[in-house]
């Protein structure tokens, strides 16, 4: 690993855990029943961009505002990632043309934001705008990550059956998130009281998503004992052990949250749960070469 300017780490950090604060404070929107609290864009309504005294949507108003405030500041990290990686890491071009895409998918997600709200949150939209946003935390974990290495070729740390299994994994993984977005599109929570929702039986699309969570599971452990048992470097063991430690406890998660009836707190820890397994995973993949 290479030596890093503490700053720069730092500002790559904060950029990763907003990028995972909005999911969560999304989550809150949604939960809250405040996905139309500013019933337009990019105002908040017609003639303001801000709440005002009196508007229908009462206390919605304010948290569907604040999440709005909050992609504005999840902008700015974004800005000073690429400043800190020009001032702090010279020389690094690949780099740096890589830390532009987190402020171009903030400001994309800014306008499916307004297309979310302009469509009534229509379900669709909606799951677009979560996976948008599990791809951005994604990509910060990748900065993060790769801020430590140097920029020659990587070298493999695993076998190559293993890195196309952890690859299968990652890949398995999106799916379960995206089974997961249809889920939340078909049960209680969506975002305001009036919002369409998939035309799926909530509890047979449940079922699906916890079949691919189960082969998911399966093989997280599968990776987990090949890197045991084939690489010497203890990196890639100590990565994949947290893959799959977050996949158990998100798997808990899941399962208590649809036994006790989907209570709001267990599906927003479940939806900081996500972001985790994007970022372990992310990790994970990394994990078995080395620059």
């Amino acid at each position: 690993m290479r030596t890093v300017n503490p700053w720069l780490r730092r500002v790559l950090l904060v950029n990763l855990i907003l990028e995972i604060g909005i999911v969560v404070t999304g989550g809150l929107v949604r939960l809250s029943g405040s996905g139309l609290g500013c019933p337009t864009w990019p105002q908040c309504v017609p003639g303001s961009f801000t709440p005002v005294p009196h508007q229908a949507q009462g206390f919605h108003k304010l948290i569907e505002f604040g999440n709005r405030t909050l992609t504005g500041v999840v902008g700015v990290a974004a800005l000073l990632v690429i400043l800190a990686i020009w001032r702090w890491a010279p020389g690094r071009r690949a780099l740096l043309r890589i830390s532009v895409l987190p402020l171009v998918g903030i400001m994309l997600q800014a306008v499916l934001g307004g297309i979310t709200v302009l469509t009534g949150l229509n379900p669709a939209i909606v799951a677009a705008h979560f996976l948008a946003s599990m791809v951005l935390v994604s990509l910060s974990a990748y900065l993060l990550y790769r801020v430590g290495e140097g920029d020659a070729a990587p070298v493999a740390l695993a076998r190559p059956e293993i890195r196309s299994l952890a690859w299968v994994v990652a890949t398995l993984g999106a799916l379960v998130l995206v089974l997961g977005t249809v889920v939340t599109g078909s049960g209680p929570h969506s975002g305001d009281d009036a919002t369409p929702r998939f035309g799926f039986d909530p509890r047979t699309i449940s079922w699906l998503h916890a079949d691919a969570v189960m082969l998911f599971v399966g093989l997280v452990v599968a990776v987990l004992l090949a890197v045991h048992l084939t690489t010497a470097d203890p990196r890639p063991r100590q990565v994949w052990r947290a893959v799959l430690g977050v996949t158990l406890l998100q798997g808990l998660v899941g399962y208590t949250q649809y036994l006790t009836g989907l209570p709001e707190a267990l599906v927003l820890v479940h939806m900081l749960g996500a972001s985790l397994l994007a970022v372990s995973l992310t990790y994970g993949v990394l994990s078995l070469r080395r620059r």
